[in-house]
């Protein structure tokens, strides 16, 4: 059993900042890339940002120069800081692992979600 669990969403003004956090526990023997995506109502989930095991980073063209995925491997933590939010911003971010469990299964696994709203 591995959970996925997220914190850090809220409302914020345009232009300011949010960081997410995602923690992964349970049955971990090795966490591969860690991401998240998003989602704004009546929408398809679209990629944000991921970073695998080696420490590289991708991001969507929409959020480069404004946010910055991090990870902690002792922690099997992932962070998101968010600067400069717009409000095209606004979704649902989630959080997704890609990992070996202890029973050597390689499967991708997802957060519930958290919300981010970009308003005035």
């Amino acid at each position: 059993q591995v959970q996925l669990v997220e914190s850090g969403g809220g409302l914020v003004q345009p232009g300011g900042s949010l960081r997410l956090s995602c923690a992964a526990s349970g049955s971990i023997f090795r966490v591969n890339a860690m991401g998240w995506y998003r989602q704004a109502p009546g929408e398809e989930r679209e990629f944000v940002a991921t970073i695998d095991s080696g420490g590289s980073t991708y991001y969507a063209d929409s959020v480069k120069g404004r946010f910055t995925i991090s990870r902690d491997n002792a922690r099997n933590t992932v962070h998101l800081q968010m600067t400069s939010l717009k409000p095209e911003d606004t979704a649902v971010y989630y959080c997704k692992a890609r990992l070996t469990s202890r029973t050597w299964q390689l499967n991708d696994y997802w957060g519930q979600g958290t919300q981010v709203t970009v308003s005035s």
